[in-house]
């Protein structure tokens, strides 16, 4: 009996709900039920997990924790464990800034040149606060610069200082400022050091103070991982079995952010009420707004702004490793759903959702894809199919034949035997419900379209370019980008294929066009001179754009 009081006792400390006061008049039991189950669907047993809550007309009416903070300890998740929040600190970033706009220390159209006036002398556009809180500076992203030259950011210890070192070398950016939006960590980077100025204090001493006239005691932007204040819900990944990992990074503003999921409840009943006896109403209520007349109509102050299943909402995500966070915020229901793992098991955007159905009433079934096409087409044969393959977005898919076999090739995944099921419709060797539809468009282009059961279908149309005349070998030689000081080597090999040699490491490259030359997940847009020369590329990739590289000069 003993040893059955003391089971139950610890399995109550692993998966345990909180209910707020009000708790029966917002819930049913059958919401609670399935709350209940969205919550520990994905934590099994002696596994990391998930701090869940939910705020409505400010006040709490759910609060879940379920798994372990720490598995060699065996110390369960809490209202005491500390999660790295990630992305989801921008808005606290920007909220930081609003302070200091309010207080009329800091302006939106303040030139970011006024605070550091080194930065990008070459640019003529001004680069404004507004700019760095909509993703509309055009900046690159600090971490995508760092992969560029081979470096994984959160294997080293790199601080705000090492991220405005690299901006400063940058002279060009990826666009002109104010004309689009790009998401850069950089931008709340750069942000964060630019209130520190402002404010007259480290950026950390600052938003400390912050929190603590917010009620958040126990939430900071951590600028030295040394002193990361415990208990810490440590990450860990899952590969077979459970392992951590180190955190050194300090770089912070962007991210960096440990809270638990009782301060994060506490900022969401502020949010709703917007009563707070340190800020007023209207600057609370303005952080959860987008800028007036901003080009940027989807992002605001460290929120992002859209529709869930038709119904407005406010949203951020944050991922760093393991650590995964989800806001999201239905102002029309005065409802807020927060999210918070350290388990590279659980999604939590998917939780979210999952919880967002059941408090709004929407229907929870999957949305039903076709699966497949309705009817096959005409005979295509393999090779009328070989070749290079396109979205929009520029994911690309590679047919080969191999030995008269068809074969796809991706990045980043093995290739793949694709065997015929119709005239015009193949399907994976081992997986029967990845099917691939070749037909011709109107224009007399080949595409593909791929179906799945979890994803809607998609289409890629045949890159078919115009090789007359092309000198394959005049892409042969060394190029540099000043910038980050990386070189790489190009080398023809055959055909269309590339031997790319950066840092002693070679990659292949793939000549999609006369124009383009993808490289892994790096696209390289050829340019030629007056005289028909090609002695520059542009490099492309996630959040970096036209990064110059000139042949260097033999």
């Amino acid at each position: 009996m003993k040893n059955l009081f003391i089971a139950i006792f610890t399995m109550s400390l692993l998966v345990f709900a909180v209910f707020g006061q009000d708790s029966n008049k917002n819930l049913t039991s059958q919401q609670i039920k399935s709350l209940e189950s969205i919550a520990i669907q994905d934590v099994p047993k002696d596994a990391p997990g998930i701090a869940t809550g939910v705020v409505k007309n400010g006040k709490i009416i759910y609060e879940k924790y379920a798994g372990f903070a720490d598995l060699k300890a065996k110390t369960p998740i809490g209202k005491d464990s500390r999660f790295n929040i990630a992305s989801n600190g921008k808005q606290f970033t920007a909220f930081a800034a609003l302070i200091l706009i309010e207080e009329k220390k800091l302006n939106l159209d303040d030139d970011i040149r006024k605070f550091y006036p080194k930065l990008y002398p070459k640019i003529k556009s001004k680069i404004t606060i507004e700019n760095l809180l909509t993703h509309t500076s055009g900046i690159r992203d600090f971490y995508d610069l760092l992969s560029l030259q081979g470096i994984t950011w959160w294997e080293q210890t790199d601080n705000n200082k090492d991220v405005l070192d690299l901006l400063h070398k940058q002279n060009e950016l990826n666009f002109v400022p104010g004309s689009k939006y790009y998401y850069s960590n950089s931008n709340y980077i750069l942000l964060a050091e630019i209130v520190g100025k402002v404010a007259g204090k480290t950026f950390r001493e600052y938003t400390d103070e912050m929190f603590k006239k917010l009620n958040m005691p126990n939430t900071s932007f951590e600028s030295n991982y040394k002193k990361i204040r415990e208990p810490v819900a440590k990450p860990y990944f899952n590969f077979d079995t459970w392992f951590g990992y180190d955190w050194i990074t300090n770089i912070h503003g962007d991210g960096n952010i440990f809270s638990t999921l009782e301060d994060q409840l506490e900022w969401e009943k502020t949010v709703q009420t917007k009563k707070n006896k340190f800020y007023s109403a209207e600057l609370i209520e303005k952080s959860q707004q987008l800028i007036p007349n901003s080009k940027a109509k989807n992002y605001g102050y460290g929120l992002e702004f859209g529709k869930y299943r038709n119904v407005p909402y406010t949203f951020h995500g944050g991922s760093t490793g393991a650590w995964k966070a989800v806001t999201y915020r239905f102002p029309k229901e005065n409802t807020s759903i927060i999210t918070i793992i350290n388990s590279g098991k659980i999604d939590p955007t998917m939780q979210t959702r999952q919880t967002a159905d059941v408090l709004l009433g929407f229907d929870s079934k999957k949305k039903s894809y076709p699966i497949k096409p309705k009817k096959a087409g005409d005979f295509i044969s393999i090779d009328d199919v070989v070749g290079t393959y396109q979205t929009k977005g520029g994911y690309i898919f590679q047919f080969e034949k191999r030995g008269g076999k068809l074969y796809l090739v991706r990045f980043g995944r093995n290739d793949i035997e694709v065997v015929r099921e119709a005239d015009n419709i193949f399907q994976q060797w081992n997986d029967a419900a990845f099917k691939q539809e070749f037909k011709k468009n109107e224009k007399g282009e080949m595409q593909i379209t791929a179906y799945y059961t979890t994803h809607a279908p998609y289409t890629l149309t045949r890159i078919d370019s115009d090789w007359k005349g092309f000198d394959f070998n005049s892409l042969d030689g060394k190029f540099t980008n000043t910038e980050t000081d990386v070189t790489f080597e190009i080398k023809h090999v055959s055909d269309k294929t590339y031997e790319i040699k950066i840092r002693d490491k070679k990659r292949k490259g793939l000549l999609l066009s006369p124009k383009k030359l993808l490289v892994n997940n790096y696209s390289l847009e050829i340019k030629k001179d007056k005289d028909g020369a090609i002695n520059e590329m542009l490099l492309n990739s996630n959040r970096i754009q036209k990064v110059r590289f000139s042949r260097n000069s033999e």
